[in-house]
């Protein structure tokens, strides 16, 4: 089974917040002139480009700060919409007064299987007391947590709340909670990698790395390195990037070691990644009411073919 762990829809650009529009929109040549086009992230777009996965998870986004909304009943309805195929995840902001209210109606709602938390464009630190109790309620209520290092990086954005290694303590303080590093940290890729590999329920996902293939094998050689690449999840990071061009990106990820004594990445940990069992390792349910159960680790590296 493969399951695409980030990706994002939105009903207009303007839920992204004024900033985001501008920073998201990318450099396009029409009619001999460089135009900013957002990508589009509808919902008949997003179901297109998901074609070649079984599950996607769909992730909202809400910040005070950054006076932006992509609304959970929206995320709730296309995945009810898509029951088979798509899980929702509920963009929730610890800074909000009604936080834990919000957690709890989230709970209720069967199409909404998990929280996202973006620390830097919320403007919180992430052991912030009050996200400390959203935590918590989480963690009772079964909830995995992917914790995004801003999507939209903003100028407003805080990245000094963005680095992994302040996620240490909220592993410390609910072992039981199950979280996700978006982006494999980056640019703290090392930091998320010692997480993941100290606390049993923390996972990244490779979302946004593979559109930079040199950052991404690097990143790789260390998690293979460290025998850990079993609790790293498949993630295309769609409207950027579509499922296939990131599954093919994955497998040839090899591509600069070819005719050098650099390491190769063997292919069945690239396989693991890609066909990663993320449903059964964040305790999610399965549209047939079941827990799938996690791969077996598997972890080498060689430097052949």
């Amino acid at each position: 089974m493969i399951v695409d762990t980030h990706t994002s829809i939105w009903q207009s650009p303007e839920q992204l917040g004024v900033e985001a529009l501008a920073r998201l929109a990318r450099p396009t040549l029409f009619a001999n002139e460089r135009v900013r086009l957002l990508p589009k992230a509808d919902t008949a777009t997003h179901l297109l480009a998901a074609e070649p996965v079984d599950r996607c998870f769909v992730l909202g986004f809400k910040s005070r700060y950054m006076q932006a909304e992509i609304p959970n009943r929206f995320i709730a309805d296309y995945c009810a919409e898509h029951a088979d195929r798509m899980i929702g995840f509920a963009g929730i902001d610890p800074a909000e007064d009604d936080c834990l209210e919000q957690l709890a109606r989230i709970a209720g709602e069967p199409h909404l299987q998990g929280l996202v938390i973006c620390p830097a464009a919320q403007d919180f630190h992430p052991c912030d007391t009050r996200a400390m109790r959203t935590y918590e309620q989480a963690m009772k209520c079964k909830l995995p947590i992917i914790f995004s290092s801003g999507p939209y990086l903003a100028a407003r954005t805080r990245l000094e709340y963005a680095r992994p290694i302040l996620l240490d303590e909220i592993a410390r303080a609910f072992p039981d909670l199950k979280m996700v590093i978006s982006h494999l940290g980056y640019p703290w890729v090392d930091e998320a990698l010692t997480l993941i590999r100290k606390h049993e329920h923390v996972l990244a996902n490779l979302a946004g790395l593979l559109g930079q293939p040199w950052i991404a094998y690097d990143a790789l050689l260390r998690a293979c390195q460290l025998e850990i690449t079993d609790k790293l999840l498949f993630g295309s990071d769609f409207p950027f990037a579509a499922a296939a061009e990131s599954i093919e990106a994955l497998y040839n990820i090899n591509q600069f070691a070819r005719g050098t004594n650099l390491p190769v990445i063997d292919r069945e940990n690239l396989r693991q990644i890609v066909e990663n069992d993320a449903l059964g390792l964040l305790g999610i349910q399965a549209p047939s009411g079941r827990v799938l159960a996690a791969w077996p680790k598997n972890r080498r590296l060689s430097r052949g073919g």
